[in-house]
């Protein structure tokens, strides 16, 4: 199943809201990923850029954007930033696929 790592920022007033009442935003991604038929590997508040981070497996691009559009779409996150993971061996096969391909390619510019 294709891993995606997701990081994003919390809005204010979502702040405002776990500080009077906290809570573990794990278990309600956990819950929103399974309805799509993935899963949570882990999640992490995170300092810097980004408030949070978390790792993810769902079964295709489009069920893991349909569930960061139902997050994005309730108004406690901003500025979601997802990228695809790859297992080192998966790249390992993209770059023996990578060679067969280059074989013959000619690069822009290229003689």
């Amino acid at each position: 199943m294709p891993i995606f790592i997701t990081q994003g920022r919390y809005t204010r007033d979502a702040i405002r809201g776990m500080i009077m009442k906290p809570e573990d935003r794990a278990d309600a991604v956990s819950r929103l990923l399974s309805k799509a038929g993935g899963r949570l590997v882990g999640y992490y508040l995170t300092f810097g850029e980004y408030d949070f981070l978390a790792i993810a497996e769902a079964p295709s691009e489009m069920q893991m954007a349909a569930a960061l559009l139902a997050v994005g779409s309730g108004g406690g996150v901003t500025d979601l930033r997802t990228t695809l993971a790859m297992t080192s061996v998966e790249a390992k096969g993209a770059f023996a696929a990578a060679s067969d391909l280059a074989l013959g390619f000619k690069p822009a510019g290229g003689t």
